[in-house]
Parts: C-alpha cells; sequence; structure tokens
C-alpha cells in the first residue's frame, strides 16, 4: 500500500489544468514548470508523511509565488523549507509573508514532526493563479485583488 507521502508526489506529477482562465489571468503548475520543484516537495513529503496516519486537513488560499511555486509545498517558502524542515534548497531564496506565520503556528504546535504527523495543510486548489499589474510585473491573483 503506497503511503500518504507517495500518493500526494504521485498526486502532483500528474497534476495539469484544462480549463479555461479569464483574460489576463494564468495558471501557475510548479510541478510542470519546474522539475526542481517537484524534488523539492518530494523530499519533504517523503520526510514528514511516509506512513499513512490519519491527520486533520487544513486549507488555504491557493498557493504563492515565493511559497509553494518555488517549494511546491503549501505554505513553506524556501527559508523555512531549510530552517524549519531542514531540507536543502539550492534555487534563489525566497520570502512567503504567510510562511512565517504558518510557522510560527507549527512552531507552538511543536515544531514539524509533530504538526506534520497530526496535519496535511494545502489550498483549496493546488495551483496558484497570476496576473500582470499596471507596471507589467507578475503579480498573485487571490481574493485580495478580487474587487
Amino acid at each position: 500500500m503506497p503511503t500518504f507521502a507517495e500518493k500526494v508526489i504521485e498526486f502532483n506529477k500528474e497534476l495539469q489544468f484544462h480549463g479555461q482562465l479569464p483574460e489576463g489571468i494564468h495558471i501557475m503548475n510548479p510541478f510542470q514548470e519546474n522539475p526542481e520543484v517537484l524534488e523539492i516537495s518530494s523530499a519533504f513529503y517523503r520526510k514528514f508523511y511516509s506512513d499513512n496516519h490519519p491527520r486533520h486537513l487544513i486549507l488555504g488560499i491557493n498557493p504563492g509565488r515565493f511559497g509553494s511555486g518555488v517549494t511546491g509545498v503549501p505554505f513553506t517558502d524556501s527559508k523555512r523549507l531549510i530552517q524549519e524542515c531542514g531540507l536543502p534548497y539550492h534555487g534563489k531564496p525566497t520570502h512567503e509573508p504567510s510562511s512565517v506565520y504558518v510557522y510560527e503556528m507549527i512552531k507552538a504546535f511543536g515544531g514539524p514532526e509533530a504538526f506534520y504527523r497530526n496535519f496535511y495543510i494545502h489550498s483549496v486548489c493546488p495551483l496558484g493563479f497570476t496576473t500582470t499589474s499596471a507596471k507589467g510585473q507578475e503579480i498573485n491573483y487571490n481574493y485580495s485583488q478580487l474587487s
């Protein structure tokens, strides 16, 4: 029987978007766009989820460009991946504000091992959405940009 980790990794490998988006909105699928993301996230899932223990599910908003967009791990930027999870990351360092908050909560719970043994945290939609700002920069597109 595959572990929870292997089920998540397989899901991430197969994750694709086939729908249509409104004009100006783009899909962000880090697992398809950057092969290193699948490698990084697979190491994370194998470290914390190589079992079949039942867990509570926590869902948040869609992934951000500087968190899950580069690590493949929800609410985990490269800084927290290294410092809190003890996993290597060799790309450009990233900072995602939601990651700071989430890892403060994880630390208060007892640290990553204790937290991830009891919880699976993810996003309502595992894919991210981006748009282009008036200045021509790619930005996250989530509920805070809706008017």
